[in-house]
């Protein structure tokens, strides 16, 4: 078996995470994409950004140069194990990025992700983040206080003022007859 891990296109690793990841979602903002081939045939990606916390870097004594998220590894079926892939991969991240000093990553227990790539990779476990706020949206799905920030939700830095939002929000459209 060969494996190959070189850079992919955006198209690509869309396809990768709609179709193998369990988000169903690319990240935001300046990602770096990984493709992975397996006997010439694209397996998948692994991605690289700043991640979803501008501020992370200083809770590690770093500056944002130096830090970098891995923020997706949507793979499909595959021979070799994620930890060598991941292994190649940080490799050729670090090539291109000499002043990396640290990778973080984060497993979801709400969906049964425990970090165990990560515990055979030999990364280092230094504990949990608060669990997530999540709201109930008119159409009856669930989404995460994340994805309500920003222009394409209710805005807001903080999950208290989202929250606030999403209350007048939800008070305003129970009024109208809307939800």
């Amino acid at each position: 078996m060969s494996l190959r891990l070189d850079w992919c296109s955006y198209d690509a690793a869309k396809y990768s995470v709609e179709r193998w990841h369990y988000s169903k979602c690319m990240p935001i903002g300046k990602v770096v994409k990984i493709g992975v081939w397996e006997d010439a045939k694209f397996i998948g990606c692994i991605m690289y950004s700043t991640g979803a916390s501008a501020q992370l870097h200083k809770a590690f004594g770093v500056s944002r140069f130096e830090i970098a998220e891995l923020v997706r590894v949507a793979l499909n079926s595959h021979k070799a194990p994620v930890s060598k892939i991941l292994s190649i991969s940080i490799k050729l991240l670090k090539k291109t990025a000499p002043n990396l000093k640290l990778l973080v990553s984060f497993a979801d227990p709400e969906h049964k992700h425990y970090g165990g790539i990560y515990q055979a990779s030999n990364w280092v476990y230094v504990g949990e983040s608060t669990p997530g706020v999540y709201f109930k949206l008119p159409d009856g799905t669930i989404t995460h206080n994340r994805n309500l920030m920003g222009p394409k939700g209710f805005g807001g830095s903080s999950t208290k003022e989202i929250q606030q939002r999403y209350t007048d929000w939800r008070n305003k459209a129970l009024k109208e007859g809307k939800i």
